[in-house]
């Protein structure tokens, strides 16, 4: 399992448009079963209704943790999006 901490800068936080990205990127790894814990709570990083549901802010620290096959690839792809803004920062 490769694991690691990122903080959110979206303005958006982990909403709508972003939240579907993520997860997005997240069910192309269906080898890997790919978790985010945020104050407590391990959310399953595919589902889009469940990371809008954790109230995920911007300035919000997360832990993205993969476990499967290519799992450091994956977490640095799903890391890079965050600390970008996916794409735009």
């Amino acid at each position: 399992m490769a694991t690691r901490k990122v903080t959110v800068i979206s303005n958006e936080g982990l909403h709508m448009r972003p939240a579907g990205l993520f997860s997005k990127a997240a069910k192309a790894h269906s080898e890997c079963e790919i978790t985010v814990r945020f104050k407590g709570s391990e959310i399953n990083a595919k589902s889009v209704m469940n990371i809008m549901l954790a109230g995920i802010n911007k300035g919000c620290e997360i832990e993205i943790a993969v476990d499967g096959g290519d799992e450091q690839a994956v977490l640095d792809e799903l890391c890079t999006m965050i600390e970008t803004d996916f794409g735009r920062g």
